[in-house]
């Protein structure tokens, strides 16, 4: 029996380091969509630059597939994991990959980012305030970012662009 198209869910599949685009020619050579959202970054060589073609989810492959007929796709040279749960592998949403797409097909510079939550410690890592530390707060309106005086027991408030911070360990 047929699955319909739409009986097909995206999963995040874990690969070995370095093999994203190996694996993925692999599941498509299967029948399966697979994405492998790209950026470009220069290169330099001894004799040359060159501008390279990296995963933008290093270790990730997206693929489509039913839930049900897994094992082909863990059967793949290079496949981990299918990322989930206890409960079994977990599908992600059309949107958020539809989104990853437009992003990465509209010409703008895009880079991975570390993963950021709410409540993290962060640095600011460019402009004039690099070097200062705080809690990251997300809100509808930006981002924004907490700097508190433990001395005080008093804090402030400022916006922030996401791009500027990195989390401390």
């Amino acid at each position: 029996m047929e699955i319909c198209r739409q009986e097909q869910f995206w999963f995040a599949v874990q690969v070995r380091p370095r093999h994203e685009f190996a694996s993925a020619r692999m599941l498509r050579s299967k029948g399966f969509e697979e994405f492998v959202p790209v950026y470009s970054a220069k290169r330099q060589w001894s004799d040359r630059q060159k501008q390279v073609d990296f995963p933008l989810f290093v270790g990730y492959v997206f693929c489509r597939f039913h839930p049900v007929k897994k094992l082909p796709i863990i059967n793949t040279a290079g496949v981990i994991r299918i990322v989930g749960t206890s409960q079994g592998p977990a599908a992600i949403a059309d949107h958020e990959i539809d989104a990853i797409r437009k992003v990465v097909e509209s010409g703008e510079q895009v880079q991975p980012h570390p993963y950021i939550a709410v409540g993290s410690k962060v640095r600011i890592e460019e402009g004039p305030m690099a070097g200062i530390e705080g809690i990251f707060i997300r809100e509808k309106k930006g981002s924004e970012m907490v700097i508190s005086l433990d001395l005080l027991q008093r804090s402030i408030s400022l916006q922030i662009k996401g791009y500027m911070i990195r989390p401390v360990n």
